[in-house]
């Protein structure tokens, strides 16, 4: 297990509490803390030096969001992946967001700024698209927020959200490759093309097609992310 220190600066308790979290996810999402590492308060709070308050109601947030596990008598465990649970969330995923497509399919009003805002972003020539990584990944998930937003109802857009902080672990490595980054490009336009020429069916299967390959890739991306991951461990514990 390893685990990165944040820089030991006076703060008030609530930022640090934010800075906690935010390393402890980033070495999840980064593999520095593997599923099925098992720690205590205690070790963190040494490691990133500070009290082991800040770091329980990090540890908490991160437990209620499903990153982790705890165990009373034996600390805290990284949640392993099931990816079963992972598949039932994009299912649920996909009704959602066909059903707002055929919504934004059936608008009265010609436009509608959260469309026109994605258009700018997506429907654009091939040299003024974007390839950092991360950048297209949080473009990606806003794609997918605003089509659920931009029909209106405000429980469906929290269902969807929740459902997408779920997945995120997984579903942002779809774009450490460049070949997804441009299919995403080329798949938001279409869909988005459709949207705004109300081909309710068209839209709605090129959205559904998209989930689904990507789906597939992440899932085959993990693996092989926590193969390297789990062989750089042992290295490491083997030459320390």
């Amino acid at each position: 297990m390893q685990i990165s220190s944040p820089n030991n600066t006076k703060e008030r308790p609530d930022n640090l509490v934010e800075r906690i979290y935010q390393q402890l996810k980033n070495d999840i999402f980064e593999f520095r803390l593997l599923p099925g590492d098992r720690f205590s308060e205690g070790a963190v709070a040494q490691r990133m030096e500070v009290s082991r308050t800040p770091v329980r109601q990090a540890l908490y947030r991160l437990e209620r969001e499903g990153y982790l596990e705890v165990y009373f008598r034996s600390g805290w465990q990284v949640r392993p992946f099931d990816f079963n649970y992972f598949e039932e969330l994009y299912d649920v995923r996909i009704v959602l967001e066909l059903a707002a497509v055929g919504r934004l399919c059936q608008l009265e009003a010609q436009s509608h700024p959260l469309l026109e805002s994605l258009k700018a972003t997506w429907l654009v020539a091939e040299s003024d698209r974007l390839d950092d990584s991360k950048t297209v990944s949080a473009l990606d998930e806003r794609f997918h927020c605003a089509l659920v937003e931009a029909t209106g109802n405000g429980e469906m857009a929290r269902l969807h959200y929740e459902i997408t902080e779920k997945i995120r672990i997984i579903r942002r490595l779809d774009f450490t490759q460049e070949p997804r980054i441009a299919a995403t490009y080329e798949e938001h336009g279409r869909i988005l093309s459709a949207i705004l020429q109300r081909r309710t069916d068209n839209a709605q299967q090129l959205l559904k097609a998209h989930i689904e390959v990507s789906k597939k890739e992440v899932r085959k991306i993990t693996l092989h992310m926590l193969h390297v991951a789990r062989q750089r461990a042992q290295l490491k514990s083997v030459n320390p």
